[in-house]
């Protein structure tokens, strides 16, 4: 009987041994480099609970870098990732916190460093059936489980920059299926996040980024 790898498929859709610790785990990476601005050069993972317990015999690890260098769940490279990293220049480090138990179990942190010193943090929590969520970004409480085409605009908290934004996607026939408002506090930097029924083309990213109080304007395709 020839021996099985723990990346060998395991089910549709699919590369590893556990939805929770590699499909998942790989959708909350794929997230954070979607809301990366640039090419990314580092990446640090800060892992907790389970992930933190079990991250190298599920596949945690690569499922993670795999996510960040763009790969769905269902791609060969997942099982390569690290070298595949190496070849983008892409480098990484994964830290174990059993300090912070006030968390979901599959809870990453995530620090991507990018070209020109661009910082995000993402936290990002596993949540069952290959299913993943996005519940901070920058510091920020949010909510993004890529179900849907997202559009997140990064804007000054100041009156129009939301009404500007609506009218933009509604001008181009988007549907907005769901709108949320995430900010620091009044006056502060903001997130509107837009879930729409529709692609959003390159015009469209185009008209949010030139209104001024827009500071980063990201879309975010459905994940497969």
């Amino acid at each position: 009987m020839s021996e099985i790898s723990v990346f060998d498929v395991m089910g549709p859709n699919m590369i590893g041994p556990s939805s929770s610790h590699t499909a998942g785990a790989l959708r909350i990476a794929l997230l954070a480099s979607r809301l990366a601005k640039g090419r990314i050069l580092h990446a640090k993972f800060v892992l907790y609970g389970s992930f933190a317990r079990t991250y190298h015999g599920h596949g945690t690890d690569r499922a993670l870098v795999g996510g960040i260098l763009g790969y769905n769940t269902d791609d060969e490279r997942i099982r390569d990732s690290f070298e595949y990293a190496k070849e983008a220049g892409v480098t990484y480090e994964f830290i174990e916190n059993f300090t912070n138990k006030d968390v979901h179990p599959n809870t990453v942190d995530i620090e991507l460093t990018c070209e020109g010193q661009h910082v995000v943090t993402v936290r990002g929590e596993s949540i069952g059936g290959g299913n993943a969520v996005i519940r901070k970004l920058n510091g920020i409480d949010i909510h993004i489980n890529g179900a849907s085409p997202i559009v997140l605009v990064k804007h000054w908290d100041r009156k129009g920059a939301l009404a500007y934004m609506t009218k933009v996607l509604s001008d181009s026939d988007l549907n907005i299926a769901a709108l949320n408002l995430y900010r620091e506090g009044k006056g502060k930097i903001a997130y509107a996040i837009a879930e729409l029924d529709g692609k959003v083309s390159s015009e469209v990213l185009k008209k949010l980024d030139d209104y001024p109080d827009n500071i980063l304007t990201i879309y975010i395709p459905a994940l497969l």
